[in-house]
């Protein structure tokens, strides 16, 4: 079976002595429990894993019943130490008060219980940690598949990567789209919103959240002001409220807002956004075009494939920890914009001859950046940029 990168990091990280809990966080449907039975499959420690997928949110001394279950078992087999895995913990209700009594009691008491946690909503399971945890967990961030491990695994060439995305349970199905789009839709959009969102998140206009999601899918790539949404979506409220909603669809792994970039963070704040999906399937489930029919359609390739490429700088910023905008000065832009500390990259994207740099130049010219190219015809081929290293744009 395919391992994924993150593999050797877990897999290290529990076979480290006792000292942090480990916890897995990233989008749905990506592999994380996948990749982490793996490595205990592999691991010479023994484990116990339980999964609160389908416990009552309320029931909150379910945590602390594995936790007694695997002492008693540790204890009555006399093993030196064990795993504790616990998956979706972010279900239950107070986990990480409950998480934090029980890591602190065998700390006190000197048991060598490992503790791995997984989670699939990004924004519950950062809650958790910031305001009970802090000081005894370390995060490690998985995100949607690379085009680098579509290609491996299922055989994906670039342009498949870039309309159909980076979800290993649809690959299989790119052959049917109504099978392709059903597995999207329901296991995926409606499973976020449904159960990540609605259910642990006061939303005062549900139906609105859901369009908000779909509209800004649908512009992926594309800048849209507030203003113009509201009137395309129904009972829509204000601005506030469709900004906070495209917040919580952001820290969920479905859809950010980036921002212009500005050295005036208030100017970035007010900024019209530009709205990319972290997986382009989230946009192409939207799209009333066929793969063959967006190859042979130059307009509309272009915007598919700048929103794969955004797709894949927003992931890779969510493991790596950098901001991602797009700037704009009168007629000048440039697609994306990478920061991390101090350090700028700017990227330029261009899906036909196209070999306008005005934006670009004029952004080296104002903000010097690190490094800065164009992807895509007169630049860095697109399947280079997706199989580098972003991270390390910042350091060369």
């Amino acid at each position: 079976m395919y391992k994924r990168a993150e593999y050797q990091k877990i897999k290290s990280r529990i076979e480290e002595n006792r000292k942090f809990i480990q916890v897995v966080m990233g989008a749905r449907q990506i592999g994380k429990s996948t990749v982490v039975k793996q490595v205990l499959k592999d691991l010479s420690l023994p484990f116990q894993f339980y999964s609160a997928d389908n416990v009552p949110a309320i029931n909150t001394a379910w945590i602390s019943n594995c936790w007694a279950a695997t002492r008693s078992i540790k204890e009555n087999n006399g093993w030196e130490s064990v795993v504790l895995v616990i998956d979706e913990i972010q279900k239950i209700a107070n986990w990480s008060e409950v998480v934090k009594k029980e890591w602190d009691d065998d700390t006190f008491q000197d048991r060598n219980i490992k503790v791995l946690l997984l989670g699939s909503s990004r924004v519950l399971l950062e809650k958790g940690l910031s305001e009970s945890l802090a000081g005894r967990f370390e995060e490690i961030r998985m995100s949607h598949w690379s085009y680098k491990e579509m290609k491996e695994c299922f055989g994906f060439t670039v342009d498949q990567y870039l309309f159909y995305g980076g979800y290993p349970g649809a690959a299989t199905l790119i052959g049917d789209s109504d099978r392709f789009e059903q597995y999207i839709q329901s296991a995926i959009i409606d499973a976020t919103i449904n159960k990540d969102i609605l259910m642990h998140t006061p939303i005062s206009k549900p139906a609105l959240l859901k369009q908000t999601f779909e509209l800004g899918a649908a512009y992926s790539g594309n800048i849209l002001s507030l203003n113009k949404m509201l009137g395309s979506l129904q009972d829509a409220g204000n601005t506030s409220t469709l900004a906070g909603y495209i917040n919580l669809l952001n820290e969920s792994g479905l859809l950010s807002g980036l921002q212009k970039y500005s050295v005036d963070m208030s100017r970035r704040r007010a900024s019209i956004p530009k709205f990319q999906v972290y997986n382009n399937a989230l946009k192409m489930v939207y799209s009333p075009l066929t793969f063959e029919q967006a190859l042979l359609d130059r307009k509309a390739w272009g915007h598919i494939f700048e929103s794969g490429i955004g797709a894949y700088l927003v992931s890779q910023a969510f493991i790596h920890r950098f901001d991602v905008y797009y700037w704009r000065e009168r007629n000048d832009e440039v697609d994306f914009i990478l920061q991390k500390k101090k350090s700028l990259v700017a990227i330029e994207v261009k899906s036909n001859a196209e070999i306008n740099t005005n934006g670009l130049d004029k952004f080296r010219q104002m903000f010097n950046p690190k490094a800065s190219f164009v992807v895509g015809d007169g630049g860095i081929g697109v399947e280079e940029l997706l199989s580098m290293d972003i991270n390390k744009l910042f350091w060369q």
